[in-house]
């Protein structure tokens, strides 16, 4: 049988009754397989394996536990044959023939009626996939679609919806956290999401570069925020994440970083559970983590920082350590960074303290910029330094491969920093 006879279609086996025979294991799965698709399975077979027994064990199949008769397919819709002796899987598939029901001989493929696929299933996506009768080279196949369909490589969206169409509260929501900015750092399942998605609520610091990946009829409301000036109130976003799922329409609220940090996430979660709207919420890399990285600076370090706390204004800076071995992170704080610098100088904090400020973290014009507490404002000043950036205030900043060398007191790493992720970068020192 060459892969030009195959006619690939797909059998409904919900509720009609199926027979393998054979109890081995091949027979297992393929009887696993049959009742996945909802069929009544009969096993005819001598002795069962263990995942046979366990099954017949638990009523989800019948297990008749004798030699193969011929009577046997005369009532049934489909056969498997897995006994491992191919004159019975002949003998069996020629019965079925003579009865024109459809037979998989697992003995002999050339000779089979029919041919099982290799299957996955993602979402409500069923992949089968047939090689010319190479099961290794058909799995093989398989998971690398599958691979893709959950990566959002290949697109996974629905174009035709179920029943008579889209009713209220059929929609749904995902807050997806996007990562720090690079298309590359969101998650596998933010990806997936952003590929079934039919509107897309987009905020200014998602990956923006995956936007353009969507189909043509993805409709993208943009709803971005910059410091000051809020075009789209919270309130009005709320409202569209209902409206549209109302639609039947499947939203994603594409953010940067975490929908849950600093991204009133919980306030847009907590809407559409009050207006019955399904919502899932997909974690992002946090831009507070993230981007101190890209420019090789960790949060914490042993024998420097333990921890870290995260702020997004100067008056917040009361509340937390003024000690240059824990970690303050300001995000969004360009502006207030003089005011900020003078509040942990205030609270006690070493104007000799290292100050890091990254700027378009992961992008292809992100820029460092280095200095400490005493000298940073000026220094960010003159550069003409702008958000979107994150400030890193503390000793951790001594490990990055930006700081100057007199930064360097000790070697604080345990291997050799890693060399920077980009060129584009420029630091500054007092």
């Amino acid at each position: 049988m060459a892969i030009q006879d195959i006619y690939p279609t797909a059998l409904r086996l919900l509720g009609r009754p199926v027979l393998v025979v054979g109890g081995g294991p091949v027979a297992a799965r393929r009887a696993k397989g049959l009742l996945d698709a909802g069929a009544l399975v009969t096993v005819v077979a001598p002795a069962a394996c263990p995942a046979l027994s366990r099954l017949a064990d638990a009523g989800l199949l019948a297990w008749e536990p004798r030699p193969y008769r011929p009577s046997d397919v005369g009532a049934v819709w489909f056969v498997q044959t897995a006994t491992g002796d191919a004159a019975v899987d002949a003998q069996v598939s020629a019965d079925a023939e003579a009865q024109r029901i459809w037979c998989v001989n697992a003995s002999d493929h050339e000779a089979s009626a029919a041919w099982t696929p290799a299957v996955a299933v993602v979402d409500d996506v069923k992949i089968a996939v047939n090689a010319g009768g190479d099961p290794r080279r058909a799995m093989a196949l398989r998971d690398a679609v599958a691979t893709a369909l959950e990566t959002g490589d290949l697109p996974l969206r629905r174009h035709r919806l179920s029943g008579t169409g889209a009713t209220t509260g059929a929609g749904s929501v995902a807050l997806v956290g996007g990562g720090p900015g690079d298309s590359g750092l969101i998650t596998v399942r933010g990806r997936r999401l952003l590929g079934q998605a039919d509107v897309v609520v987009a905020d200014r610091l998602g990956p923006r570069e995956l936007l353009a990946e969507l189909a043509p009829d993805v409709r993208v409301i943009e709803v971005g925020k910059t410091p000051g000036h809020h075009p789209v109130p919270q309130a009005e976003i709320n409202a569209i994440l209902v409206a549209e799922a109302r639609q039947g329409h499947r939203v994603v609220r594409l953010k940067g970083g975490d929908p849950y940090v600093l991204g009133r996430g919980g306030e847009e979660a907590e809407f559409c559970r009050q207006n019955d709207v399904d919502v899932e919420v997909v974690p992002g890399v946090t831009s507070a983590i993230s981007v101190p990285a890209a420019a090789g600076i960790p949060v914490t370090h042993r024998g420097l920082a333990k921890g870290f706390s995260v702020v997004t204004g100067h008056e917040e800076l009361s509340e937390v350590p003024a000690r240059a071995d824990h970690t303050v992170i300001l995000l969004m704080g360009v502006g207030q960074l003089r005011e900020s610098a003078a509040s942990l100088a205030h609270a006690g904090l070493p104007a000799g303290t290292p100050v890091g400020i990254v700027e378009n973290g992961y992008l292809p014009d992100q820029r460092v910029t280095i200095g400490t507490l005493g000298t940073i404002a000026d220094q960010a000043e003159a550069a003409g330094v702008a958000n979107p950036a994150v400030i890193v205030i503390g000793d951790v900043v001594r490990v990055s491969p930006f700081a100057p060398a007199h930064f360097k007191v000790a070697d604080y790493s345990t291997t050799t920093p890693n060399a920077p992720r980009t060129t584009k970068t420029r630091v500054l020192t007092p």
